[in-house]
């Protein structure tokens, strides 16, 4: 059984550039009614209006309660969800907007926080900020970006309220102004219940896994915003065919297994659609997959395939479903 959304229809009450290439959505019940509560690192399902369905992190005050606020990247390269974002949504539009969800909670009982963000990896990590300054626990925020144009949130980050607690870092596109991390991860221990949480590009979250290697593992935490879902030149067709129904559909290059098996009626459970959360775990019964995910072990991967972001290498593939 697929893992069933709750949607809502919010209004968009805000629609603005937030920086360059990403815009600002501010979401609102029509009749003013409150939303429901999240909590710092929570996301957001939106249905967007190329109809695919995104999660998108929530950055606004978990203490809010008539208001989601959300940052949207445009990609150029991508399936069409962030450019008809972009694009299309005004304010007064009505957009179906699930219930917040949280793979990356703040632990309850962290008494320091390290917190790195990367470019659009703001999103979450900005509600985290909010959050522990309200609860004046201590922390600190690197922001790294390749510009001030660029940087989301630049008015909130360098308001006087986070003054101390954020550095700010544009490296200009440039590998050598790369901002240096290792002062700040090689003593994990300088500070008892110091957890790191972390959230940014591919390669911002690789050097900051290889870099907290000899943190405890539970106290290192990471928000991807998913596999690398932009299709890809070399991407071409491929069968798909479901063992238990007889069912056989071409998945297209730039669709997704997941979004064409909707389109035939077939349910499978899915969640994050980004290739992390491991709901929509499919058993591969035949053919060879092009794994895209997060989430496999390299044991699993002769059997399974995660549905939402993999495709195929050889011409066909067989699914239990």
């Amino acid at each position: 059984m697929a893992s069933e959304i709750h949607f809502q229809s919010l209004v968009v009450s805000r629609a603005e550039p937030a920086a360059a290439g990403i815009r600002l959505f501010e979401f609102r019940s029509a009749d003013g009614a409150d939303l429901r509560s999240f909590d710092a690192g929570a996301h957001v399902k939106v249905r967007t209006p190329s109809g695919h369905v995104r999660q998108y992190s929530l950055s606004n005050d978990p203490r809010e309660r008539d208001r989601y606020v959300i940052a949207v990247k445009r990609e150029g390269d991508g399936r069409g969800g962030s450019r008809s974002m972009v694009d299309q949504v005004q304010v007064g539009d009505r957009l179906e907007v699930g219930e917040p969800e949280n793979l990356f909670a703040l632990d309850e009982h962290g008494h320091g926080f390290v917190l790195i963000a990367g470019g659009i990896g703001i999103t979450p990590v900005l509600a985290m900020a909010r959050t522990l300054l309200s609860r004046e626990q201590p922390f600190t925020l690197y922001y790294l970006t390749r510009d001030a144009a660029s940087t989301a949130f630049l008015d909130v980050v360098t308001a006087p309220g986070m003054r101390g607690h954020v550095v700010l870092h544009h490296d200009e596109g440039d590998p050598d102004k790369a901002y240096d991390l290792w002062p700040v991860l090689e003593k994990p221990g300088s500070l008892a219940g110091r957890h790191l949480y972390c959230c940014g590009p591919r390669g911002l979250m690789d050097a900051v896994r290889d870099m907290t290697g000899h943190w405890p593992g539970s106290s290192v935490h990471f928000e991807t915003f998913g596999a690398d879902t932009k299709p890809r030149a070399d991407d071409r067709p491929f069968v798909v065919r479901l063992a238990r129904s007889g069912m056989a559909f071409q998945v297209p290059a730039g669709q997704s297994i997941l979004d064409v098996a909707r389109t035939h009626g077939v349910r499978v459970a899915s969640s994050c659609e980004s290739g992390t959360c491991g709901t929509c775990k499919t058993s591969l019964l035949a053919g060879e997959a092009d794994h895209r995910d997060l989430v496999l072990l390299e044991e699993e991967k002769a059997g399974n395939i995660m549905v939402c972001v993999s495709r195929a290498i050889s011409d066909e593939l067989v699914l239990d479903l």
